[in-house]
């Protein structure tokens, strides 16, 4: 089996070089493919003088985030796909942890695992929730888009995401209508749709809290109405067994403008909030979907919904 860590950059030459050492200096080989969308700093040149270490592809033009994943997927030549933004990276045997936990579970195409979540300094801020029982686990492909759903299956960011390349060419790759607003979260939909998944509870990625960040230039409102759509292609593509326990879907919107109407109040964005909060968001199913969500968050899948976690790995 064979790895390929894409890296997609744009004008962050700095945080690139971080991102690919903790890429070339992994503790199994894998290759390393570095995206670029077209920068107007001394990225190419930089990579020009790494020689074959890089599998480098520039944009002519500058194109987006999406369209550079995709681009950079296409260079690459490995079974398995790592994604890692250039302001994100890698602990050393991260691709190490992934291949053990993929061999033991071959018809898997999608694996995730937790992340620290640092500032600019590389001080550890937090990190994403353990999610269900062991050091690894698997979940069957019929259960997966139902677990998504109710939030008690977050595959992440890509810094915590590998996936099967061809699972990933047959989605058609990242989607530019989105363009950094869940564009993420829209290819993980799609690849569940072909194998089982991977989780493993081992810190295994680290990601850059900071206001550089992409998705920092979108609105609440706009991420509100990106979440709703997330939500409707996942409920579209839940398993016919869990069909009769799953919500309306509009109690789950009602949910989703509820949440993000509070978050709004914390960051004291009074005109956001005004936006996207209504009295449906204000019903009792609204708040229950809310409590049990947060609840989730916080056990992740330790008393699951999920029909069937498997240890993979103790």
């Amino acid at each position: 089996m064979k790895f390929s860590v894409v890296i997609t950059t744009y004008n962050r030459l700095d945080l690139l070089k971080r991102a690919i050492d903790s890429a070339c200096n992994q503790t199994i080989e894998c290759e390393v493919v570095v995206a670029d969308d077209c920068s107007s700093d001394d990225t190419q040149a930089y990579i020009q003088s790494l020689g074959d270490k890089i599998v480098y592809h520039r944009n002519e033009v500058n194109q987006g985030h999406a369209a550079t994943v995709n681009a950079g997927v296409a260079k690459a030549s490995g079974d398995w796909i790592k994604f890692l933004d250039d302001d994100d990276y890698l602990a050393a045997n991260c691709i190490e942890e992934i291949t053990k936990a993929i061999a033991l579970r071959p018809d898997a195409v999608i694996c995730s695992c937790v992340a620290a979540q640092v500032d600019a300094n590389e001080v550890e801020l937090s990190r994403t929730p353990e999610v269900g029982p062991g050091l690894a686990f698997y979940i069957p492909q019929a259960d997966i888009h139902y677990g998504m759903l109710l939030e008690l299956v977050p595959f992440g960011t890509p810094v915590q995401v590998a996936c099967q390349r061809d699972a990933f060419l047959k989605t058609s790759g990242w989607d530019s209508t989105l363009d950094a607003n869940c564009d993420d979260i829209d290819s993980w939909i799609k690849i569940a749709q072909f194998g089982d998944a991977i989780f493993l509870n081992q810190c295994l990625a680290y990601r850059t809290i900071w206001p550089g960040a992409y998705n920092q230039k979108f609105s609440l409102p706009r991420r509100l109405a990106t979440n709703i759509l997330m939500k409707e292609k996942i409920y579209a593509l839940v398993n016919e067994e869990h069909r009769l326990k799953i919500p309306r879907f509009q109690d789950i919107k009602n949910y989703l403008k509820l949440h993000w109407s509070i978050v709004a109040l914390k960051q004291k964005n009074i005109q956001s909030f005004l936006s996207m909060i209504d009295l449906s968001a204000l019903s009792p199913q609204s708040w229950k979907f809310l409590l049990s969500a947060t609840l989730s968050r916080r056990t992740q899948g330790k008393n699951s919904q999920v029909r069937k976690l498997v240890l993979i790995e103790s």
